[in-house]
């Protein structure tokens, strides 16, 4: 009988790989990887978009060709397919003619698919970021995890011989599904869990006589999430306290620890409805040096906090 909710998130049985065509040097071999460690089938998609299509004629008159501009797409994604199948794991090529984010949402359906992986990118050296709009909308509409690979990505080696995953928490409430994620992956994978709360600069809160460090109410409060949340997966869990920037913090401790995946639950609102409040997430999106997985909070819990929220207002 399949699997539901966080083990079959942690264990996928079918991964969905999203691809522009451009990416798929970069992003196969994450698929590959991942696929081998629960041996997962690898549904590889590319949607066709309209200007994909439009080709000319022996006149050089524009017309529009679907069937052959699917044709050679499919070709390019065989040859990946067929080195997964070399390496024992079930592959499927598909080529569709669509909105991306609608067929997107269609296989993950039709398939059954436990993760969907996406290739980010990022075009600015100053901060600012072009996620790309396909992936944007995947990460908004898809209610299961979503890995997104980006440039500065790379197929990270184990540090002492230990794999680590890293869960940067925001320690709400609602943080707690994407922690024990993370511990269940990190468990399957024999890797130790970095649990990393990014507390504001030292002086801010020296200013606000706010305790600091290892003193700080943050700490006491990341013991015991990863107090629990050891005790639904037994991983060897470690909790970080660190002050600065959350965006610089993550990825400093990401490439220094050598991380495999960054885990980050992340709401409706502040992840990806208005980026201009809270850009934390895109920005690691961006620039990590592994992927990075994003667990959206359910709409049942946001619904259920705005109605106490009212309540109490009230």
């Amino acid at each position: 009988m399949r699997e539901s909710g966080p083990h079959r998130w942690s264990h996928p049985a079918t991964i969905l790989v999203a691809t522009d065509l451009s990416d798929l040097d970069h992003l196969m071999p994450f698929a590959l990887e991942q696929a081998a460690e629960t041996g997962a089938r690898l549904i590889v998609l590319h949607v066709l978009s309209g200007s994909e299509a439009i080709t000319a004629d022996a006149a050089g008159m524009p017309y529009y060709d679907a069937a052959g501009a699917l044709e050679i797409a499919e070709q390019m994604l065989r040859p990946w397919c067929n080195l997964a199948r070399q390496r024992g794991l079930r592959c499927d090529a598909l080529a569709r003619e669509g909105h991306p984010t609608q067929q997107i949402a269609a296989a993950v359906r039709q398939f059954q698919v436990d993760r969907v992986l996406v290739g980010t990118r990022s075009r600015s050296k100053i901060g600012k970021l072009l996620v790309g709009s396909v992936a944007e909308q995947v990460l908004r509409s898809v209610n299961l995890p979503v890995i997104t690979v980006g440039p500065e990505a790379h197929l990270a080696a184990a540090k002492d011989g230990v794999r680590t995953v890293l869960h940067a928490t925001t320690l709400r409430e609602t943080s707690r599904p994407s922690a024990a994620l993370a511990c269940q992956i990190a468990s399957a994978q024999n890797a130790r869990l970095l649990l990393l709360h990014v507390l504001p600069p030292i002086p801010e809160m020296e200013r606000k006589g706010l305790p600091t460090g290892q003193d700080s109410a943050a700490m006491y409060e990341l013991l015991q999430l990863a107090a629990v949340t050891a005790a639904g997966c037994g991983s060897n869990i470690e909790p970080v306290v660190v002050h600065g920037n959350p965006t610089i913090e993550i990825l400093a401790l990401a490439q220094e620890r050598c991380a495999s995946l960054i885990v980050l639950g992340a709401t409706h609102r502040s992840a990806f409805e208005n980026l201009t409040r809270d850009r934390t997430v895109y920005r690691v999106l961006a620039h990590a040096s592994c992927p990075v997985l994003t667990l959206r909070e359910p709409e049942a819990v946001q619904e259920h906090i705005g109605s106490e929220v009212a309540m109490a207002r009230n």
